[in-house]
């Protein structure tokens, strides 16, 4: 079967090629990392002989972030063990690198034996870490003939990942076994992987690893955005984060207008999900009318009335701060939405739209609280409006958004004992030195 797998994926490679080549051209997308994904570690992944080593995999921005709290745990608890972070995307990538260190990151392979093995044959792995849902059939079955032990932490499944793995049914839960541990997030994730095949005896709940995370450093534009903001006296301050598509920019952008009818000082900072919408975004607010500026090019112009494209990366996580209302996108669209804990740490009033099903867990969590408002395309700019008048219930919202996501803490706690029962079982000792 998995002869089959690899024909087939090298068929949709070729297949494919002609869209890869025009990502790269047009977007420069994949160009950077494109030798490490097919099996050409980079240099400064060679290692001291001998030295313990793991390798966490992190697909994206947002598992990057779900993992920096549990690399610190694992170096604070095995101080002597190298530890390597793999991402997909570029965006990752220079999120890894600047957290992690450029000689501790690079590129996941591409799943074909070919890519993988120079990998395992540098790093050596005594563990591997997933986070989230990556199932690589050739990748799983590889790292564990290395002899790593191999942890799915994190783990969730949405309700498109659940049907799109539910049509592997027949070969899936042999490719599950390849998996030591899984560590979900939630009651009903344990419930998803052991209904697509995980071994329900390795799949424990530890929470999710986000509700950890500490505020990272503030980038240079922060105290400029906060003192240009307080010296004009702009306000109210909406922070759209993560949007993924025109209509959904177009009915925030409506919903600004009627703001600014009521309130000319307020500015909207809107941050798209992806880089590669940076351009699109600005031609849709060129088209609005609305006065804008992006953010690469501010250099201290007034931003009161106006609306500030947030085109850089990295910076959204810290100026949910400045907002006075979040909101968090992909959520008045049909794409699932997008988590909700980055503004919570900042104590604001958090409102999405009613496509939250990547999210549920945490929405119903948030809400059972009264800590998010959860609205349709029509509820939006009376909602938005209701919470600018009313203050003192903002401020309210705000802080219990903050409990609720402090009362969730201890997953990296939980992650690294299970991390260390897998490692120290009697399987672990026969099969790999202890870190």
């Amino acid at each position: 079967m998995y002869l089959l797998y690899s024909a087939l994926l090298v068929t949709a490679l070729f297949v494919s090629l002609p869209y890869w080549i025009y990502q790269m051209l047009r977007h420069g997308k994949y160009r950077a990392g494109f030798h490490q994904r097919f099996g050409a570690p980079p240099t400064q992944l060679s290692r001291k002989v001998g030295d313990p080593t793991i390798w966490i995999h992190a697909v994206s921005v947002g598992e990057v972030l779900a993992v920096s709290s549990l690399v610190e745990a694992l170096r604070a608890r095995w101080p002597a063990c190298e530890i390597f972070v793999s991402t997909t995307t570029d965006t990752g990538q220079n999120l890894a690198t600047s957290r992690f260190g450029a000689e501790h990151v690079f590129y996941f392979p591409i799943d074909l034996g070919f890519a993988i093995r120079p990998y395992l044959d540098v790093l050596q792995p005594q563990l591997i870490v997933i986070a989230e849902t990556e199932f690589w059939p050739n990748f799983l079955r590889l790292a564990k003939r290395s002899r790593a032990r191999l942890a799915v932490v994190n783990a969730r499944l949405s309700d498109r990942s659940l049907r799109g793995y539910k049509r592997l049914h027949w070969w899936l839960p042999s490719v599950l076994t390849h998996v030591d541990l899984f560590l979900a997030q939630s009651g009903e994730d344990r419930k998803r992987l052991i209904e697509i095949g995980a071994p329900e005896s390795r799949v424990q709940v530890t929470g999710n690893l986000k509700f950890d995370l500490q505020r990272g450093n503030e980038p240079e534009v922060l105290p400029k955005l906060r003192e240009s903001l307080r010296s004009e006296g702009a306000s109210p301050v909406l922070v759209c984060g993560s949007t993924v598509d025109d209509e959904e920019e177009r009915m925030l952008l409506q919903a600004f207008q009627s703001i600014l009818a009521s309130y000319p000082k307020a500015v909207m900072i809107l941050a798209p999900r992806h880089p590669e919408r940076f351009v699109p975004v600005a031609a849709l607010l060129e088209s609005f009318g609305v006065r804008f500026l992006k953010r690469s090019l501010w250099s201290g112009e007034p931003l009161a009335g106006s609306v500030l494209l947030l085109d850089t990366i990295g910076e959204l996580s810290a100026i949910y701060g400045l907002a006075d209302i979040a909101f968090v996108g992909g959520s008045l669209v049909p794409k699932g939405g997008h988590n909700i804990i980055e503004p919570a740490r900042h104590g604001v009033a958090i409102v999405v739209g009613n496509h939250y099903e990547n999210f549920r867990d945490i929405i119903w969590l948030f809400q059972k609280n009264d800590a998010v408002r959860v609205v349709g395309p029509a509820e939006l700019p009376l909602v938005l409006m209701e919470l600018i008048a009313h203050d003192t219930e903002r401020l309210a919202m705000g802080r219990r958004a903050a409990e609720t996501l402090q009362s969730q803490t201890g997953a990296t706690a939980r992650t690294v004992e299970a991390l260390e029962q897998l490692l120290s079982g009697e399987r672990a000792a026969a099969a790999t030195p202890k870190l």
